[in-house]
């Protein structure tokens, strides 16, 4: 049974980034709740948001940006709010996470082992006697062969696929709560992709841990997560479980994903794109930021502001106009 209490709720969260160029309204009342044991897909295009909410509940935002408004709640603590000695204990021991391009986030002149050693000795209960056994029994975690060989190798010495394990043990190896993986797949191969899939959501469901997966990839949504958050231009246009967006999509947006994503029986002239692209998101912004690509629009969509409704029981929906 999940727990009722979200254990990270986002509510009406907005963040700007003041740049030479102008204010660009990043994010606008994201909301969104994660509970244990849950797997939430947040997808989107590039540009969306996705990454800048995650970073956002980790408060690791880029020092350009700027949290508006909204609150963010992470087990009780008040992200927000709390001070950076707190938010430097909470990252890592109660929400760790993973980015794209492990060969860029490790350290390419120290062995993986080590690295492994430094996060269990900052984050963890580790001490010299005890963090190799801890590290070993990181890498068996996450499915690494011959871990006692592996502690001494650097990445580079060490497949994609390899790197990102390390990156999952490395952001695992505290027992966090929640799991933010950005992008985990980006670059590997569809075999390897679907291994790190596998292993993440096994980890998740035996360690009864919210997950967060931000892709760009709705069918890796549909086959991993449990429900899927749908973002565009810094907007959440809607929110259901997995099985009812499918069944029933209602966001224009949502269902123009859907038809762009390949299907593994369709072929290639089935993929359609998406028209036009996201807006500038400096300056004056219309309520509804898809209006521009929308075939559905009407004047009486950017009447007023845009509110993330329940239309169903737990299919939440940004839209006047709905499918």
């Amino acid at each position: 049974m999940v727990d009722p209490i979200p254990l990270l709720d986002i509510q009406e969260l907005s963040v700007e980034f003041r740049t030479r160029s102008g204010v660009v309204h990043a994010l606008e009342n994201v909301s969104m709740k994660v509970h244990r044991g849950e797997i939430i897909g947040v997808v989107g295009e590039s540009g969306s948001g996705k990454s800048v909410s995650a970073m956002t509940a980790m408060r690791i935002l880029d020092p350009a940006g700027h949290v508006t408004s909204g609150s963010i709640t992470l087990g009780g603590l008040d992200v927000l709010n709390a001070s950076e000695e707190v938010m430097q204990k909470t990252r890592g021991h109660e929400a760790s996470m993973i980015f794209q391009s492990p060969r860029t986030a490790l350290n390419p002149i120290r062995t993986v082992g080590k690295q492994i050693g430094d996060v269990l000795k900052r984050h963890g209960n580790a001490n010299r006697q005890t963090v190799h056994e801890m590290v070993i029994k990181a890498l068996n975690t996450v499915r690494i062969p011959d871990p006692e060989r592996r502690i001494h190798a650097y990445p580079f010495e060490m497949s994609g696929g390899m790197c990102q394990r390390i990156m999952i043990a490395m952001a695992l190896s505290c027992q966090p709560e929640l799991l933010i993986a950005d992008e985990p797949t980006t670059g590997l191969d569809v075999t390897t992709q679907a291994a790190i899939m596998d292993l993440i959501r096994d980890l998740s469901k035996e360690r009864n841990m919210a997950t967060v997966l931000i892709t760009h990839d709705l069918a890796m949504a549909a086959d991993y997560c449990d429900r899927i958050v749908v973002m565009h231009a810094g907007h959440v246009v809607e929110n259901a479980s997995t099985k009812d967006l499918f069944a029933a999509p209602r966001h224009p947006y949502t269902t123009k994903l859907m038809q762009a994503t390949p299907q593994g029986d369709g072929a290639l002239d089935d993929i359609a794109s998406i028209p036009g692209g996201l807006p500038d998101l400096r300056g004056d912004l219309p309520p509804c930021r898809f209006s521009a690509r929308c075939e559905r629009f009407e004047e009486t969509c950017n009447t007023s502001l845009l509110s993330l409704d329940e239309v169903s029981p737990g299919h939440f929906l940004a839209c006047r106009r709905p499918l």
